[in-house]
């Protein structure tokens, strides 16, 4: 028996079949999830995105310290300060003023069936941007100076959760990771232990929204799984 306070767990009972047909269900609708990157700017309930939040924040993490912060930004005044400094940051990415750009040939290859450049309408229109910090220390007392453990592992976790329950509430979503990310902390009034990771984009997609085909090519199971 454990030495530590602990309390009973268990999960409702069902078959084979129930359990099959469950994950064949989820499976189902997360293979439907599209990165989006042409929005509405019709309101979503801000519910919505505070229980996407809620979920996300019952990821497991190392020690339990839950090192994460979600800022969510809907002030227009603040998602166009966004919007700047994150093209600026773009443009030097892809290269759009002329200069040698950032991202080697091989990488602007790569996104090329994508279609991605530097301009990001999406952080203005969208009527939610949410800002996921990754927090070194902390702790579930978030002192700033107790030592957080697998941030990177637990964080990913947590926005996987965020963005799975997101398309499950009938939301389109899309990831954007500028380089660097440093305006995020300063943006959103963030302390220094606290790092950047990404910003969710989510609301609804535009009447005209497109996905690139490219992006409907995954992988196979027989090719991402190995059964030892």
């Amino acid at each position: 028996m454990p030495d530590h306070d602990s309390l009973p767990y268990t999960l409702p009972a069902m078959d084979d079949a129930e359990a099959i047909a469950r994950a064949r269900s989820m499976a189902a609708k997360l293979k439907q999830r599209r990165t989006c990157r042409w929005f509405s700017p019709a309101p979503v309930p801000r519910e919505v995105i505070a229980a996407a939040i809620e979920a996300a924040g019952s990821a497991p993490s190392g020690a339990n310290h839950q090192p994460w912060h979600f800022a969510v930004v809907e002030s227009p005044e603040k998602k166009y300060a966004i919007r700047e400094a994150a093209e600026a940051e773009e443009r030097r990415f892809y290269g759009a003023n002329g200069d040698v750009p950032k991202a080697g040939e091989e990488w602007l290859s790569a996104l090329g069936p994508l279609g991605t450049d530097a301009d990001k309408p999406f952080l203005e229109t969208a009527p939610f941007l949410i800002v996921v910090f990754a927090q070194r220390k902390g702790g579930i007392a978030e002192d700033g100076q107790t030592q957080n453990y697998y941030v990177s592992e637990s964080v990913g976790i947590a926005c996987g959760m965020l963005l799975a329950t997101l398309h499950e509430a009938g939301l389109a979503t899309l990831t954007h990771t500028p380089s660097p990310m440093g305006f995020l902390r300063e943006a959103c009034g963030r302390p220094e232990w606290e790092k950047p990771v990404m910003i969710v984009v989510a609301g609804h997609p535009a009447a005209d929204a497109t996905v690139p085909a490219h992006a409907l090519v995954k992988k196979p199971l027989t090719q991402i799984a190995s059964w030892l």
